[in-house]
C-alpha cells in the first residue's frame, strides 16, 4: 500500500497535468488563429510560417501531455477520491413499549 504523501503527490499531479493541457489548448488555439491570419494577409510569410512552427509546438505539447494524463488516469482506474474512514451504519435503537 502506497504512503498517504504518494497519493497526494499522485492528485497534485494529476491537477497540474490538467491545467498544463489548458494552457496548450489555449496556446494551439491562439497559434492557429495566428498562422490563419497571416497566412491570409500574406500567405508564405516568416510571420506565418513562424506560427505555423509555433502551432506545431504547442499541438504537440498538448498531445503529449494529454498522452500522459491518460496513462496516469488509466494506471489507477478504481482509486476512490480520497481515503476516508469508512461511515459505520449506526443501529437503531427501539424504545421499550
Amino acid at each position: 500500500m502506497a504512503p498517504e504523501t504518494d497519493h497526494a503527490e499522485s492528485v497534485r499531479a494529476l491537477r497540474q497535468l490538467r491545467r498544463i493541457r489548458t494552457f496548450y489548448a489555449g496556446g494551439a488555439a491562439l497559434w492557429a488563429a495566428s498562422a490563419a491570419s497571416a497566412g491570409w494577409a500574406a500567405p508564405g510569410s516568416r510571420q506565418m510560417w513562424v506560427s505555423a512552427v509555433f502551432l506545431g509546438i504547442f499541438t504537440a505539447l498538448l498531445f503529449v501531455t494529454s498522452l500522459w494524463l491518460w496513462r496516469r488516469q488509466a494506471a489507477d482506474p478504481g482509486e476512490p477520491a480520497h481515503h476516508a474512514a469508512p461511515r459505520k451504519m449506526a443501529r437503531r435503537r427501539h424504545a421499550n413499549a
